[in-house]
Protein backbone atom coordinates (compact mmCIF):
# COMPACT_ATOMS: atom_id res chain seq x y z
CA UNK A 1 0.00 0.00 0.00
CA UNK A 2 2.84 2.35 0.74
CA UNK A 3 4.09 1.87 -2.80
CA UNK A 4 0.95 3.58 -4.10
CA UNK A 5 2.36 6.81 -2.69
CA UNK A 6 5.73 6.52 -4.42
CA UNK A 7 6.62 9.00 -7.16
CA UNK A 8 8.37 8.43 -10.47
CA UNK A 9 11.38 10.71 -10.53
CA UNK A 10 13.17 11.87 -13.67
CA UNK A 11 16.92 11.41 -14.04
CA UNK A 12 17.40 15.11 -14.66
CA UNK A 13 20.01 17.11 -12.77
CA UNK A 14 19.31 20.76 -12.02
CA UNK A 15 22.41 22.87 -11.61
CA UNK A 16 22.55 25.49 -8.88
CA UNK A 17 24.75 28.54 -8.76
CA UNK A 18 24.99 31.33 -6.23
CA UNK A 19 24.98 35.01 -7.07
CA UNK A 20 27.77 37.04 -5.49
CA UNK A 21 26.20 40.48 -5.61
CA UNK A 22 23.92 41.97 -2.97
CA UNK A 23 20.34 40.70 -2.73
CA UNK A 24 17.55 42.86 -4.17
CA UNK A 25 20.06 44.65 -6.37
CA UNK A 26 19.00 43.48 -9.81
CA UNK A 27 20.28 40.39 -11.60
CA UNK A 28 23.17 38.88 -9.60
CA UNK A 29 26.42 37.61 -11.04
CA UNK A 30 26.56 33.80 -10.99
CA UNK A 31 29.23 31.32 -9.87
CA UNK A 32 28.69 27.56 -9.86
CA UNK A 33 28.36 25.88 -6.45
CA UNK A 34 26.76 22.45 -7.08
CA UNK A 35 23.71 20.57 -8.35
CA UNK A 36 20.48 18.92 -7.18
CA UNK A 37 19.06 15.62 -8.50
CA UNK A 38 16.24 13.22 -7.42
CA UNK A 39 16.93 10.30 -5.04
CA UNK A 40 14.98 7.27 -3.73
CA UNK A 41 11.61 7.96 -2.01
CA UNK A 42 10.93 7.54 1.72
CA UNK A 43 8.76 4.67 3.01
CA UNK A 44 5.99 7.14 3.91
CA UNK A 45 4.97 10.37 2.15
CA UNK A 46 5.51 12.92 4.91
CA UNK A 47 5.95 16.60 5.63
CA UNK A 48 6.72 18.40 8.89
CA UNK A 49 9.11 15.60 9.91
CA UNK A 50 12.58 15.72 11.45
CA UNK A 51 15.76 14.65 9.62
CA UNK A 52 18.86 14.16 11.77
CA UNK A 53 22.28 12.87 10.70
CA UNK A 54 23.45 10.14 13.12
CA UNK A 55 27.13 9.50 13.98
CA UNK A 56 27.30 6.43 11.73
CA UNK A 57 26.24 8.44 8.67
CA UNK A 58 22.58 7.37 8.47
CA UNK A 59 19.73 9.90 8.69
CA UNK A 60 16.87 9.62 11.21
CA UNK A 61 13.50 10.66 9.72
CA UNK A 62 10.84 10.94 12.45
CA UNK A 63 7.21 12.03 12.73
CA UNK A 64 5.50 14.45 10.41
CA UNK A 65 2.18 14.04 8.64
CA UNK A 66 0.60 12.60 5.52
CA UNK A 67 -2.23 15.14 5.64
CA UNK A 68 -3.16 17.79 8.19
CA UNK A 69 -5.32 15.22 10.04
CA UNK A 70 -2.95 12.23 9.74
CA UNK A 71 0.09 12.53 12.03
CA UNK A 72 2.87 9.95 12.47
CA UNK A 73 4.63 8.21 15.35
CA UNK A 74 6.69 6.34 12.77
CA UNK A 75 10.41 6.79 12.08
CA UNK A 76 12.82 5.53 9.40
CA UNK A 77 16.52 5.59 8.58
CA UNK A 78 18.14 6.69 5.32
CA UNK A 79 21.37 4.88 4.45
CA UNK A 80 23.53 6.91 2.01
CA UNK A 81 25.53 3.77 1.18
CA UNK A 82 22.48 2.05 -0.33
CA UNK A 83 20.33 5.12 -1.01
CA UNK A 84 17.39 3.39 0.72
CA UNK A 85 15.13 3.88 3.76
CA UNK A 86 14.29 1.29 6.49
CA UNK A 87 11.71 1.46 9.33
CA UNK A 88 12.67 1.57 13.04
CA UNK A 89 10.70 1.74 16.32
CA UNK A 90 8.02 4.40 16.79
CA UNK A 91 8.14 7.55 18.94
CA UNK A 92 6.26 7.73 22.27
CA UNK A 93 3.59 9.99 20.70
CA UNK A 94 2.54 11.40 17.34
CA UNK A 95 4.47 14.55 16.44
CA UNK A 96 3.96 16.86 13.50
CA UNK A 97 6.51 19.67 13.07
CA UNK A 98 8.66 18.83 16.11
CA UNK A 99 12.39 19.55 16.28
CA UNK A 100 15.13 16.92 16.12
CA UNK A 101 18.63 17.67 17.42
CA UNK A 102 21.68 15.40 17.55
CA UNK A 103 23.27 15.63 21.00
CA UNK A 104 27.00 15.33 21.74
CA UNK A 105 26.59 11.72 22.97
CA UNK A 106 24.93 10.60 19.73
CA UNK A 107 21.35 10.56 21.04
CA UNK A 108 18.64 12.72 19.43
CA UNK A 109 16.37 15.22 21.22
CA UNK A 110 12.85 15.36 19.74
CA UNK A 111 10.92 18.32 21.18
CA UNK A 112 7.43 19.75 20.85
CA UNK A 113 5.28 19.43 17.76
CA UNK A 114 1.58 18.55 17.67
CA UNK A 115 -0.27 15.23 17.82
CA UNK A 116 -3.31 16.52 15.89
CA UNK A 117 -4.31 19.38 13.60
CA UNK A 118 -3.98 22.29 16.02
CA UNK A 119 -2.44 25.80 15.85
CA UNK A 120 -0.34 25.20 18.98
CA UNK A 121 2.17 22.58 20.04
CA UNK A 122 3.10 20.42 23.04
CA UNK A 123 5.59 20.95 25.89
CA UNK A 124 6.76 17.33 25.91
CA UNK A 125 10.09 16.04 24.57
CA UNK A 126 11.68 12.64 24.03
CA UNK A 127 15.07 11.10 23.33
CA UNK A 128 16.10 8.59 20.67
CA UNK A 129 18.76 6.34 22.20
CA UNK A 130 21.25 5.79 19.39
CA UNK A 131 22.49 2.52 20.90
CA UNK A 132 19.06 0.86 20.71
CA UNK A 133 17.21 3.01 18.14
CA UNK A 134 14.31 3.32 20.61
CA UNK A 135 12.54 6.40 21.98
CA UNK A 136 11.92 7.36 25.63
CA UNK A 137 10.34 10.42 27.34
CA UNK A 138 12.53 13.41 28.28
CA UNK A 139 11.77 16.56 30.30
CA UNK A 140 9.24 19.23 29.32
CA UNK A 141 9.89 22.68 27.90
CA UNK A 142 8.76 25.87 29.65
CA UNK A 143 6.44 26.66 26.74
CA UNK A 144 4.43 24.57 24.29
CA UNK A 145 5.97 24.84 20.83
CA UNK A 146 5.33 23.74 17.28
CA UNK A 147 7.35 24.75 14.21
CA UNK A 148 10.19 26.07 16.38
CA UNK A 149 13.93 25.50 15.89
CA UNK A 150 16.40 23.61 18.10
CA UNK A 151 20.13 23.99 17.48
CA UNK A 152 23.09 22.30 19.19
CA UNK A 153 25.54 24.86 20.60
CA UNK A 154 29.30 24.37 20.93
CA UNK A 155 28.97 23.77 24.69
CA UNK A 156 26.55 20.85 24.16
CA UNK A 157 23.36 22.71 25.08
CA UNK A 158 20.45 23.12 22.65
CA UNK A 159 18.95 26.52 21.74
CA UNK A 160 15.18 26.24 21.22
CA UNK A 161 13.67 29.39 19.67
CA UNK A 162 10.26 30.64 18.59
CA UNK A 163 7.36 28.40 17.68
CA UNK A 164 3.73 28.51 18.67
CA UNK A 165 1.81 27.50 21.78
CA UNK A 166 -1.30 29.57 22.46
CA UNK A 167 0.29 32.21 20.20
CA UNK A 168 3.50 32.72 18.21
CA UNK A 169 6.39 33.49 20.55
CA UNK A 170 9.72 35.32 20.44
CA UNK A 171 10.83 33.37 23.51
CA UNK A 172 13.82 31.03 23.58
CA UNK A 173 15.16 28.41 25.99
CA UNK A 174 18.17 26.15 26.44
CA UNK A 175 18.15 22.36 26.97
CA UNK A 176 21.08 20.92 28.96
CA UNK A 177 21.63 17.17 28.31
CA UNK A 178 23.64 16.89 31.53
CA UNK A 179 20.70 17.91 33.72
CA UNK A 180 17.95 17.01 31.19
CA UNK A 181 16.31 20.34 32.01
CA UNK A 182 15.16 23.40 30.07
CA UNK A 183 16.02 27.00 31.13
CA UNK A 184 14.90 30.27 29.50
CA UNK A 185 17.32 32.64 27.70
CA UNK A 186 17.04 35.99 25.83
CA UNK A 187 14.14 36.54 23.42
CA UNK A 188 14.27 37.16 19.67
CA UNK A 189 13.51 40.58 18.20
CA UNK A 190 10.58 39.11 16.27
CA UNK A 191 8.01 36.50 17.32
CA UNK A 192 8.13 33.82 14.63
CA UNK A 193 7.40 30.19 13.86
CA UNK A 194 7.80 27.91 10.86
CA UNK A 195 11.25 29.51 10.47
CA UNK A 196 14.69 27.92 10.11
CA UNK A 197 17.99 28.09 11.99
CA UNK A 198 21.62 27.24 11.25
CA UNK A 199 24.88 27.26 13.19
CA UNK A 200 27.55 29.66 11.90
CA UNK A 201 31.32 28.89 11.96
CA UNK A 202 31.89 31.05 15.07
CA UNK A 203 29.21 29.23 17.08
CA UNK A 204 26.46 31.82 16.70
CA UNK A 205 23.03 30.72 15.43
CA UNK A 206 21.22 32.18 12.39
CA UNK A 207 17.40 32.45 12.64
CA UNK A 208 15.60 33.27 9.36
CA UNK A 209 12.14 33.57 7.82
CA UNK A 210 8.95 32.15 9.29
CA UNK A 211 5.64 33.85 9.95
CA UNK A 212 3.64 35.53 12.71
CA UNK A 213 0.10 34.80 13.97
CA UNK A 214 -1.28 35.70 10.52
CA UNK A 215 0.41 32.61 9.08
CA UNK A 216 0.19 32.73 5.23
CA UNK A 217 -0.46 36.49 5.36
CA UNK A 218 2.37 37.08 7.83
CA UNK A 219 5.34 35.44 6.11
CA UNK A 220 8.74 37.01 6.77
CA UNK A 221 12.11 37.62 5.15
CA UNK A 222 13.71 38.98 8.33
CA UNK A 223 16.66 37.24 10.03
CA UNK A 224 18.60 37.52 13.28
CA UNK A 225 21.61 35.91 14.98
CA UNK A 226 21.90 34.49 18.53
CA UNK A 227 25.20 34.79 20.41
CA UNK A 228 25.55 32.08 23.12
CA UNK A 229 28.19 34.16 24.92
CA UNK A 230 25.82 37.05 25.59
CA UNK A 231 22.56 35.11 25.43
CA UNK A 232 21.14 37.77 23.09
CA UNK A 233 19.87 38.12 19.52
CA UNK A 234 21.00 40.69 16.91
CA UNK A 235 19.33 41.57 13.58
CA UNK A 236 21.05 40.69 10.27
CA UNK A 237 20.21 41.18 6.55
CA UNK A 238 16.92 39.63 5.33
CA UNK A 239 16.25 36.77 2.93
CA UNK A 240 15.53 37.61 -0.71
CA UNK A 241 12.09 35.92 -0.49
CA UNK A 242 9.47 35.92 2.24
CA UNK A 243 9.28 32.24 3.17
CA UNK A 244 7.90 30.05 5.93
CA UNK A 245 7.22 26.37 6.71
CA UNK A 246 10.97 25.87 6.44
CA UNK A 247 13.28 23.01 7.47
CA UNK A 248 13.88 23.24 11.22
CA UNK A 249 17.64 23.13 10.57
CA UNK A 250 19.46 24.93 7.76
CA UNK A 251 22.60 23.07 6.68
CA UNK A 252 26.03 24.51 7.51
CA UNK A 253 28.16 23.87 4.40
CA UNK A 254 31.89 23.18 4.52
CA UNK A 255 32.45 26.68 3.08
CA UNK A 256 30.98 28.16 6.27
CA UNK A 257 27.85 29.30 4.45
CA UNK A 258 24.33 28.15 5.40
CA UNK A 259 21.93 26.61 2.83
CA UNK A 260 18.20 27.40 3.11
CA UNK A 261 15.59 25.55 1.04
CA UNK A 262 11.80 25.21 1.19
CA UNK A 263 9.01 27.77 1.29
CA UNK A 264 10.06 28.88 -2.21
CA UNK A 265 11.24 27.32 -5.45
CA UNK A 266 14.55 29.11 -4.88
CA UNK A 267 17.49 28.01 -2.74
CA UNK A 268 19.29 30.73 -0.76
CA UNK A 269 22.71 30.64 0.90
CA UNK A 270 23.69 32.87 3.81
CA UNK A 271 27.24 34.22 3.71
CA UNK A 272 28.39 35.04 7.27
CA UNK A 273 31.30 37.15 6.01
CA UNK A 274 29.02 39.63 4.23
CA UNK A 275 25.96 38.99 6.38
CA UNK A 276 23.85 38.65 3.20
CA UNK A 277 21.74 35.96 1.49
CA UNK A 278 22.74 34.84 -2.03
CA UNK A 279 20.34 33.30 -4.57
CA UNK A 280 21.17 29.98 -6.26
CA UNK A 281 20.38 29.67 -9.97
CA UNK A 282 18.13 26.77 -10.92
CA UNK A 283 14.97 26.00 -8.98
CA UNK A 284 13.11 23.05 -7.46
CA UNK A 285 9.98 21.93 -9.30
CA UNK A 286 7.57 23.45 -6.74
CA UNK A 287 7.36 25.45 -3.50
CA UNK A 288 7.88 22.65 -0.96
CA UNK A 289 6.77 23.39 2.60
CA UNK A 290 8.08 21.58 5.70
CA UNK A 291 10.72 19.70 3.75
CA UNK A 292 13.99 18.73 5.45
CA UNK A 293 17.64 19.18 4.56
CA UNK A 294 20.49 17.10 6.00
CA UNK A 295 24.25 17.32 5.45
CA UNK A 296 25.66 13.87 4.63
CA UNK A 297 29.15 12.56 5.41
CA UNK A 298 30.38 13.15 1.85
CA UNK A 299 29.42 16.84 1.96
CA UNK A 300 26.24 16.50 -0.12
CA UNK A 301 22.85 17.57 1.25
CA UNK A 302 19.70 15.42 1.32
CA UNK A 303 16.53 17.50 0.62
CA UNK A 304 13.45 15.41 1.44
CA UNK A 305 9.65 15.50 1.45
CA UNK A 306 7.37 18.46 2.04
CA UNK A 307 4.14 19.52 0.38
CA UNK A 308 3.26 22.19 -2.17
CA UNK A 309 -0.06 24.05 -2.33
CA UNK A 310 -2.19 21.19 -0.99
CA UNK A 311 -2.15 19.10 2.19
CA UNK A 312 -0.56 15.96 0.66
CA UNK A 313 3.03 15.11 1.53
CA UNK A 314 5.51 13.98 -1.11
CA UNK A 315 8.07 11.18 -0.99
CA UNK A 316 10.33 13.06 -3.43
CA UNK A 317 13.93 13.78 -2.42
CA UNK A 318 16.83 15.69 -3.95
CA UNK A 319 20.59 15.68 -3.43
CA UNK A 320 22.53 18.99 -3.36
CA UNK A 321 26.16 18.52 -4.44
CA UNK A 322 28.55 21.39 -3.61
Amino acid sequence: MRQSHFFLVALTTTSLAVGVTSFRSGVPAISRVGSVSPAAPMLEPRSGHTATLLPGGKVLIAGGMRRNQDFYRSAELFDPATGRFTAISKMTTKRGQPSGTLLANGDVLIAGGADHDSPGGMVSAEILRASTLTFEPAGSMHHARISHTAMLLDDGRVLIAGGRGESVTAGAELYDPKTRRFTETGSMFTARYKHTAGVLPDGRVLIAGGSNDQDWRGTMSSAEVYDPRSGRFKATSPLNDNRFKLPDEAVHLSSGRVLISGGSTKVEIYDPESGKFLIASGQMNDTWHFMSETLLKDGTVLLAGGYSNNDRGTAQTWIFRP
